[in-house]
């Protein structure tokens, strides 16, 4: 199992990925961030190239979208400290791809089904990467369950899957944060 597993739960700008940094500078060494976000439009591709300079330069940057556990296994070599920023764009990253390749599953019941079997897989297969780990871990992800409840059928599908990845994460992990304004509160640990 991972030396530790930290996980930083929070909304929009809530200071998680910051904080996700500060804590691998604090822990020293090698450190390798996986983003799992994807430029889809011009603005998103602003967003990541903010993301790729606030980085230290000495950080090694992998980028994947999704089967990021069996992806991720051949790259840990030289990393103490491991970032994956963020769950939240990775279970998004695996729902949209199924919304639109499958179309052919129209009830909803039978589609969300198996995209939240598909989703399930993608987490426990990041956890079982986590496990063989031998640093420190540190996953980011928004909260996003305590607003209103979206008012579309993909909004709720993609709030219960991302809310049941916490879970799955949260359960997992050693150490749970909470930020609220750039303010950690511990959860758990």
């Amino acid at each position: 199992m991972a030396e530790k597993l930290i996980f930083l739960l929070g909304g929009g700008r809530s200071g998680k990925s910051s904080l996700a940094q500060d804590m691998a500078v604090e822990k020293g060494g090698k450190v390798l961030f996986v983003a799992t976000a994807e430029v889809l439009d011009a603005e998103m591709a602003v967003r990541i190239e903010k993301h790729r300079k606030a980085r230290p330069e000495q950080w090694r940057t992998l980028e994947l979208s999704s089967e990021v556990g069996k992806r991720l296994r051949g790259h840990f070599a030289d990393s103490e400290v491991i970032i994956l920023d963020c769950l939240t764009l990775l279970v998004s990253n695996v729902l949209t791809r199924y919304e639109g390749r499958d179309a052919a599953i129209s009830r909803y019941d039978e589609r969300a089904s198996e995209i939240e079997r598909r989703l399930e897989e993608e987490v426990s297969n990041l956890i079982d990467c986590i496990d063989e780990y031998k640093g420190t871990f540190i996953v980011v992800s928004n909260e996003v369950g305590l607003g209103l409840v979206p008012e579309s059928e993909l909004g709720r599908l993609y709030r219960d899957c991302l809310g049941r990845a916490n879970q799955c994460m949260a359960r997992h992990a050693d150490e749970v944060l909470f930020l609220v304004s750039g303010i950690p509160i511990r959860i758990k640990g």
